[in-house]
Formats: structure tokens, sequence, C-alpha cells
């Protein structure tokens, strides 16, 4: 039964890192920089001003409340369904699966609005003259070699690993298929870390610092992301060969909650870093 509460208790953090304490931290965040606008220009940054982010903020603030409600309910029939001597893990981990897509809804939704401010900002700032900070920017200045090389060498062990398994395999394995979506993985890590360091500035308004700090949080998401689903699905593999699935709904949900950690870290939905002085340089 330890599996069935370390379980429990994993996912409770899952419901509160994503639906209490990151909408928390995000709102804060956004009131914060709010503050270091100039009064005068928020209704022109953003149309409504701050009246209408507040209204947003607080929509934001009952949708999360809302999932949270329904994880409360999940868990409990998660507690009932799984003092059954013969429950099984997958109806678990489908709902977890589903239940953790519900919880992205909110950040989706953030994630529109950040782009749409973005590029009004773009738009309203076209017009200037571009500046840019000629500085070369390369992988190891954002991450240490040493969790590169861990990374990359997980991939010949996970290849290794795959080809292990195919000998005997388990029920449901897929065999090399496995291989191809960690080779997509990779490959999709890889260019999005060549964006990040080298695609446009998105936000007129960040400062050269608040670039390159966010840089070094969106590059670092990319890896530990993917060195974590790599170690995920070998963890995931290990426990079905050696017929332990029932601690696979625990090592889901960890899973979900770790990356959710590393990637709500870098999520930002208004202008972070704006310059003030430039701000209040532009004419109305």
């Amino acid at each position: 039964m330890f599996e069935v509460y370390a379980f429990l208790a994993m996912f409770t953090a899952q419901i509160a890192v994503l639906t209490v304490l990151h909408p928390a931290k995000l709102i804060g965040c956004v009131r914060a920089q709010l503050a270091r606008h100039p009064a005068e220009k928020l209704a022109e940054l953003y149309p409504g001003g701050s009246g209408r982010i507040e209204r947003q903020l607080k929509l934001y603030r009952l949708l999360n409340g809302a999932i949270a409600l329904v994880g409360a309910v999940l868990l409990g029939w998660f507690f009932s369904y799984m003092q059954r001597p013969d429950w099984t893990d997958g109806p678990v981990e489908t709902l977890v699966g589903l239940f953790f897509m519900l919880q992205l809804i909110p950040v989706l939704l953030f994630m529109w609005i950040a782009e749409r401010t973005n590029k009004r900002l773009r738009s309203l700032f076209r017009e200037e003259t571009r500046t840019a900070v000629l500085e070369r920017r390369r992988l190891f200045d954002f991450v240490s070699p040493f969790v590169v090389v861990v990374t990359l060498l997980c991939y010949p062990l996970f290849v290794a690993f795959v080809a292990y398994l195919q000998r005997d395999p388990f029920p449901g394995f897929k065999g090399y298929f496995n291989v191809g979506v960690v080779t997509v993985l990779y490959a999709v890590t890889a260019a999005g870390v060549y964006s990040i360091l080298y695609g446009r500035k998105v936000n007129p308004l960040q400062t050269h610092a608040d670039r390159m700090h966010k840089m070094e949080v969106t590059v670092k998401v990319c890896i530990y992301s993917c060195l974590a689903a790599v170690a995920f699905l070998s963890l995931n593999f290990a426990l079905a060969a050696f017929d332990l699935q029932r601690w696979e709904p625990l090592a889901q949900s960890a899973f979900l909650v770790i990356c959710a950690i590393l990637y709500l870290n870098g999520v930002h939905m208004l202008p972070s870093g704006a310059n003030p002085d430039r701000l209040r340089s532009r004419p109305v």
C-alpha cells in the first residue's frame, strides 16, 4: 500500500503546484510588473489599462480554483478506488494525464494573452530605431556542459535499454517505436534551444539583462525537461518489465510535477523588465 499513499501525496502536490502555488506566484509577478509602468502609459500599452488586467487575473484565479476543485474530487475517487485489492494502474494513469491537460488550460490562456500583448507592443514600437547588443550567445553560457553531456549520453543508453527489452518484451511494449519518439523529442529540444538562443526579440520593452535571464531559464527548462522525459520513460519500462505496474501512477505524477515546476518557472504573461525610461520618452 505504500505506493498508493505515495501516489496520493504526489497527486496532491500536482494539484498544489499547478493550480495553487503557480497561479499565486504569477499573479504577484504580473502586479509587480504593472507597478513598474508609468501610470499614464498603461492605457496606451494595454487597452483597458490595469482594470482590464485585474479582471483577467480574477478570471484566471477562478478558473484555477474550479480546476483545483475537480482535482480534489478526483483525489477522493483515487483514494476510494485504490483501496480495492483489484485496482489497476490503467484508469489511474489515464485520469492523471487528462487532469494534467485540464491544468494546462489556464497556462495556455496566459500564453495566448502574452502573445497578443507582445504583438501589440511590437506594432507600437516598430517605427523606432532598433538597437541590439552584439555578443555571442552559446549554449554553455546558459547551462553547464555536464548537464548537456548527461542529456546526450542518455540517448544511446535509452536505445540500448530498448534493445535489451526487445529481446523479451512485456505486453504493450512498442519496441523501437519508442526510440523514434525520443529521437523526435531530442530534435524538438535542439530546435527549441536554437530558436531561443538566436531567435528575434519577442518583447520590445524587455531589457537586455532580463532577456538574458529569461533565455537562461528557458534553455534550462528545455534541456532538463528532455532529460526528465527520457528518465521517466526508462523508469516506466523498468517497472512494467519487473511487474511493478502499480508504481507507475506515482512515477507519472512525479514526472508531471517536475516538468510543471521546470516549465512554469519560464512562463511570463506580461512583459517583464520593461524599460521605464523608454516608456517615458515615447510620445502618447
